[in-house]
């Protein structure tokens, strides 16, 4: 099986993609509170901040010194479609793949109950 039109490698991993999921949810969020839902550390999130940042997936603003210092992150109309695409490509992936494991089963003994 080919991998499908949208399929994006650099979204795919986990924390990457629920980075961006997390944020295709809201217009703008907070490092602390990106950071404590996905229950990662400081260094962990701003890695996969700034990858994502690097491919224009996502936009990183800082605003403030010192200890009032608050960085926000929100994604790009650029990151945004290709999270849209990803999903469309995992979907595809998922409905190809036929019924789930099982569910001939579940079917099987609903009818043997009738």
């Amino acid at each position: 099986m080919s991998t499908p039109a949208g399929f994006d490698e650099l979204i795919h991993p986990a924390t990457r993609l629920s980075v961006v999921a997390l944020l295709a949810a809201t217009e703008w969020a907070d490092f602390a509170f990106v950071r404590d839902s996905l229950s990662l550390s400081d260094s962990a999130l701003s890695k996969q901040l700034h990858t994502l940042e690097g491919a224009g997936y996502l936009e990183i603003q800082k605003e403030g010194g010192g200890r009032n210092r608050r960085t926000r992150v929100r994604l790009t109309g650029h990151g945004r479609a290709a999270f849209e695409g990803h999903v469309a490509a995992l979907r595809a992936i998922v409905d190809s793949a036929g019924p789930a494991p099982g569910a001939a089963q579940q079917q099987t003994h609903a009818e043997a109950g009738r």
